[in-house]
């Protein structure tokens, strides 16, 4: 199944210049934050395919949600296909604004969905906003990543992990993809496309 990620700033190639051939085949769109509305609901028309978002720490400038077929799974695991996704949105905390959380606030978010990933057999695919901790991530208290999502890779080994707010120099792939144990880190900032197998 071929899916879209996005996340950080507007894709040119989405949006201005989008050309449905470059992107024919997605099934799956999702956004792991700090994206507006409008773009959004644009990718998901575009490409007739579901998306499912979180929030970054700058969502807080959109106040609305996207139309059409674009669901917030922040603290869901949902499944599309057969597949098991979580979603977890915001950055750890910097200054009190909204989608911002401590280590111990993230951890509790976590600690409740862990009866719903039991019964769900698990998950094949995290998206966040913010990177795992000392994966992609920056010493700065706004881009330090979360220890809870280290412990979420090592506890249910997700097929994928995939976040954004780590802004990189996309020509450097090795800050892209990051593989931890058997999970696949990727960073999506602008936009990524991966495709993953059914078992």
């Amino acid at each position: 199944m071929k899916i879209l990620s996005v996340s950080d700033y507007v894709e040119p190639l989405l949006y201005d210049r989008f050309d449905p051939e470059r992107f024919k085949g997605v099934e799956l769109i999702i956004s792991c934050g700090d994206l507006p509305p409008e773009y959004l609901a644009f990718l998901a028309h575009a490409l007739k395919s579901p998306l499912y978002y979180v929030h970054g720490n700058h969502d807080i400038r959109h106040q609305s949600r996207p139309a059409g077929d674009c669901t917030d799974i922040h603290a869901r695991l949902v499944q599309f296909k057969g597949i098991n996704i979580l979603g977890l949105e915001g950055s750890s905390w910097y200054n009190g604004g909204p989608h911002q959380y401590t280590e111990n606030q993230m951890r509790m978010i976590v600690w409740k969905l862990r009866p719903r990933i039991w019964l769900k057999g698990g998950i094949d695919m995290v998206i966040t906003h913010a990177p795992p901790r000392h994966i992609h991530d920056q010493e700065d208290r706004c881009h330090r990543g979360f220890k809870t999502f280290r412990w979420l890779i090592d506890k249910y080994a997700p097929g994928f992990f995939v976040h954004g707010h780590i802004h990189f120099d996309a020509s450097d792939t090795s800050l892209r993809e990051t593989m931890v144990n058997r999970t696949r880190v990727i960073n999506t900032c602008g936009y990524y496309l991966f495709e993953v197998g059914h078992e």
